[in-house]
């Protein structure tokens, strides 16, 4: 096999040049030709100085993550860059694209970095549960601080060159269609010159200076990093770097990633990283089926989801036109996409001309011959069979041959929608969620008739919208709605039993969820779909709405809020349920946090089964991905088949036949194998 790095002779420079497509992952024959490559400059008197660079699109983006979970196979990267640094040679990082992860340990390794201005550089292991494990976390805070180290390290969003120049990361900034060049020319400059090792540093003193520096990074992030193990591992890696010797410092990162490495959270967040990729996958369709060109999209209904879908286009650069069916309607809904726009350039996340851009791509209408010419329709509308069979019988005679229908629908019959056209090939469900043009979430529905080029053009789509996208089969609520459903009932069974709504609440937040049902229920507004009647009660909900406890908006739901939004615990509320359940004949009992978790989360373990069995998610890792994108389910946990998993299935089966719950077939049978979900 040749090897991925090959060297050329510039003069006295020695390029080594990694060809490892498609993102010169650092696999093992990467760091062997790495070494080797120092090895052979090292050797030779007439070579003065080193220059590494990648072919490709991008320098090393990071480990090869197909060598996770395998042996390892040696030279080691922190061998291999510890032979590297050592080098007397002046040894020059070239770096374009993204150098993250161990390509940024490479970069830092290295004496000098230059960059072309596109290039990106982080340290993202924090997002697989991980922190650098090749002295990133010591030769970073050493070159550049601890101040400026912190958000790389635990947070792990990726700088831009500019800022990686700006806080000293980079040495200089070169030209974007001559780096290979300067790259050379700025090694010939530094020749003679004693190297600088980013290990022997000492900005890292900073931290020593003001510890506060960490506590100050732990209180402003907090609620990011809430529940996750990396970042505070990240932050003592980076402490440590102040306080011990070099060679203590990576003894110390060494233990703190093998104790993430060994760990649940990493192992679930390993789990998620690839079942995201496998999510947009369709089992059936050949990869090389030919997709519909999208070149404009038409969305009917301008109101908080049909506006918030369409954001999601014309951000993307992708035309819309939007039809209501009154002027003052339209005129609302396109005035709240520009306020919504408009949010978040002050936020600093747009330019005030990126705002104008997605705009200008809007069409407003009234008229549905005005959607003729598009590719893609997508109905946002009333929640009603009736009314979503009516939009799409229009839409069958207005818009063109070969034009893909979509239905927004939460939990309808896309097979029923489908059969007031006669094109029910062209059409399936894109369930965004709300709101729509900030939820990562797409579930796309695939009708029992839905063509592979349509289902296949969708999940393309759904990438280029910004979207993490999962195929579900039809049936009522699709995989999320479905399995809340589930875990709905028990909440509503269990205050019902003399369970305090709010522990119910907290026990899903302890969980690592972002709200609880009640909460979100309070949020949401409790009189969605009341029937406006308050002398007819036949559920809690409809008691509350009969005295005016209509949610958050009203000041007060199942909690009571002050001016700030805070929530606290309402004795009227306490009192309604009690009656109603005196009412209903349900016993009061004290009942544990341990049964409220189990009977709010096993049910829904037990519906996801019975969903993987029916065949509507196609695997088990795409109701992790989401319930973890669309639902707020703790990432740490790798999502609920993920986490069913790891607490075992019998586990689950014994909760479940404890509390008098069902238990599918398909469950059962995996618990009793001693197989699991994934």
């Amino acid at each position: 096999m040749t090897s991925p790095i090959r060297t050329e002779r510039h003069d006295n420079v020695l390029v080594i040049i990694s060809d490892n497509p498609p993102v010169n992952a650092l696999g093992q024959a990467v760091r062997a030709g790495l070494t080797e490559g120092i090895a052979e400059a090292l050797a030779d008197d007439s070579v003065e100085a080193v220059v590494i660079r990648c072919d490709g699109r991008t320098f090393f983006a990071g480990a090869d993550i197909t060598e996770f979970g395998k042996p390892p196979q040696g030279p080691s990267l922190p061998e291999a860059l510890d032979k590297l640094e050592a080098s007397d040679k002046p040894v020059v990082a070239a770096i374009h694209g993204t150098a993250l992860g161990g390509g940024c340990e490479v970069a830092l390794a290295c004496h000098y970095r230059v960059a072309v201005p596109s290039a990106k550089m982080g340290l993202p292991e924090v997002k697989l549960g991980l922190i650098p494990g090749a002295a990133g976390t010591q030769r970073l805070p050493r070159l550049v601080g601890a101040e400026a180290a912190l958000p790389l390290v635990a947070i792990g969003n990726p700088i831009s060159a500019k800022k990686a120049k700006e806080i000293g990361l980079l040495d200089e900034l070169v030209g974007e269609d001559s780096l290979a060049a300067d790259a050379i020319a700025f090694a010939k400059s530094k020749i003679g010159q004693p190297v600088p090792r980013s290990s022997e540093g000492d900005a890292n003193q900073d931290g020593i200076k003001n510890p506060d520096i960490f506590d100050e990074f732990r209180a402003k992030n907090g609620r990011k990093m809430r529940g996750f193990d990396a970042p505070n591992a990240a932050i003592e890696a980076v402490k440590a770097a102040g306080e011990l010797s070099y060679a203590e410092g990576v003894k110390k990162e060494r233990e703190l990633f093998m104790k993430l490495m060994t760990g649940t959270q990493s192992k679930a967040m390993r789990h998620y990283f690839f079942a995201e990729r496998a999510a947009n996958k369709v089992d059936d369709i050949p990869a090389d089926t030919p997709l519909i060109d999208i070149k404009k999209v038409g969305i009917i209904g301008a109101g908080t989801m049909g506006g918030g879908i369409a954001m999601n286009f014309l951000s993307a650069g992708i035309p819309v036109t939007i039809l209501e069916m009154k002027q003052e309607a339209l005129d609302r809904g396109t005035a709240t996409m520009r306020k919504n726009y408009e949010a978040t350039a002050k936020k600093g996340r747009m330019t005030a001309e990126q705002v104008e851009q997605a705009m200008g791509l809007l069409t407003p209408t009234l008229e549905y011959s005005d959607l003729a010419d598009c590719d893609l329709v997508i109905e946002a509308v009333y929640e009603s069979m009736d009314v979503k069979k009516d939009v799409f019988g229009k839409l069958d005679e207005v818009v063109k041959e070969g034009a893909i229908l979509a239905s927004n629908t939460s939990y309808l019959n896309i097979d029923e929608i489908a059969t007031a056209t006669k094109r029910p090939g062209y059409v399936l469900g894109l369930h965004f969620f709300s709101p729509a043009n900030v939820m990562k979430l797409l579930e796309v529905v695939r009708g029992e008739k839905t063509r592979d080029d349509v289902l296949a053009t969708a999940m393309k789509l759904s990438k280029k919208i910004g979207k993490v996208a999962a195929v579900s089969g039809v049936c009522p609520g699709f995989i999320g709605n479905r399995m809340l459903s589930k875990r709905q009932e028990q909440a509503n069974q269990l205050i019902l039993e003399g369970a305090n709504y709010w522990d119910v609440d907290d026990v899903l937040l302890e969980f690592g969820f972002p709200m609880g049902p009640f909460q979100m229920g309070d949020l949401a507004g409790i009189d969605i779909g009341w029937h406006r009647d308050p002398t007819k009660v036949t559920t809690i909900r409809e008691a509350l709405c009969a005295v005016g406890r209509f949610g958050q908006k009203a000041g007060k739901g199942f909690y009571d809020y002050d001016e700030a939004r805070q929530r606290t615990p309402s004795d009227e509320v306490k009192q309604i349920i009690a009656d109603f359940a005196e009412k209903e004949g349900n016993e009061q009992r004290d009942i544990s946090k341990d049964e409220i978790r189990e009977r709010l989360l096993y049910p829904m373990v037990n519906e996801g089964a019975k969903i993987l069995d029916e065949g509507m998610a196609q695997r088990a890792s795409d109701i992790d991905v989401v319930w973890i994108n669309g639902y707020g389910w703790p990432l740490y946990t790798g999502g609920p088949m993920f986490w069913a998993d790891t607490i075992g299935l019998d586990t689950v089966v014994a909760g479940l036949e404890k509390h008098g719950l069902p238990v599918s077939d398909y469950l059962r049978k995996k618990a009793e194998a001693g197989e699991s979900f994934n």
